[in-house]
């Protein structure tokens, strides 16, 4: 693969791109219009700033990337692409839009991926003209620093497509593992429903936000506590991710506990927001 379409400059497109294009790759993203493009580059250029400042890249290294690294507003741009990674909102709707957009320029040889973290990889795939060419590419936030992709298979996803997929992730120096099409993956699948105990504890009075963080760090050696965790990911997303693992598994762990819908309903959505279990 030489040429790398991102669709999306948020904060997972972003920082998708960046690593794509810090790997020596041609990468092209795409955004709505020029405002939220800018807004997004802008995003790379500060984190890679930090970076020089901090020594952890060169100047030469932070020209290099930036130079493999363009954005556009035109679906156009991205006929030469090998892979097209979609990292926009989490709808079905939008997403089949944007897939029909890319179908429509790019060559019968380019793979498609998605970096949703729970929509079912085999519906969006059978939306596409070439389902046995799509798959998923689940990142982690911050995608610059965290080491772990998530490869999903969606039933329609062929050896090679998985394979490549595979060796790209490996590519950009993470680590890749094979996870199934099902709710939640690997990490969510386990993760949300960690994090949504934690808020049933704290609604039947187990203990406090601070007091409940501090024991999880301390006594199981978690970087930082549920709480910190579901400000940092979101409200919103956690809360939204746990309703799609419901809908599919039915099963009483999954369902979103009723704090965390007030406080959704509430616009207390974490870190993003400035107010979630903490105040920023």
């Amino acid at each position: 693969m030489k040429t790398i379409g991102v669709l999306g400059c948020g904060l997972m497109g972003a920082g998708i791109a960046q690593v794509s294009a810090a790997a020596g790759l041609r990468t092209i993203v795409l955004e709505v219009n020029e405002a939220v493009l800018a807004r997004g580059l802008g995003r790379i250029e500060k984190f890679l700033a930090t970076s020089v400042e901090k020594g952890k890249m060169t100047a030469d290294e932070k020209a290099r990337l930036l130079a493999n690294l363009s954005g556009t507003t035109a679906y156009a741009d991205l006929k030469d692409c090998d892979l097209v990674i979609e990292a926009i909102v989490e709808n079905v709707d939008v997403k089949r839009q944007a897939y029909a957009a890319v179908e429509a320029v790019v060559g019968p040889h380019c793979l498609l991926a998605t970096n949703t973290s729970s929509l079912c990889v085999t519906e969006l795939a059978a939306s596409t003209t070439r389902p046995d060419r799509f798959g998923g590419l689940h990142f982690f936030n911050p995608v610059p620093l965290m080491k772990l992709v998530e490869v999903i298979r969606a039933l329609t996803t062929s050896d090679a497509t998985h394979q490549a997929l595979f060796a790209f992730a490996q590519a950009l120096g993470k680590e890749p593992v094979t996870a199934p099409d099902r709710g939640g993956f690997i990490v969510n699948r386990l993760l949300i429903p960690y994090m949504l105990d934690a808020i049933r504890c704290l609604e039947g009075g187990l203990g406090t936000v601070e007091d409940i963080d501090t024991a999880m760090k301390l006594g199981c050696g978690h970087p930082m506590g549920p709480f910190t965790l579901t400000d940092f990911v979101g409200l919103d997303t956690t809360y939204f991710i746990a309703n799609i693992m419901f809908e599919e598994f039915r099963e009483a762990r999954f369902a979103p506990p009723p704090l965390l819908k007030r406080m959704v309903l509430a616009g207390h959505l974490g870190k993003k927001s400035g107010r979630g279990f903490y105040q920023y």
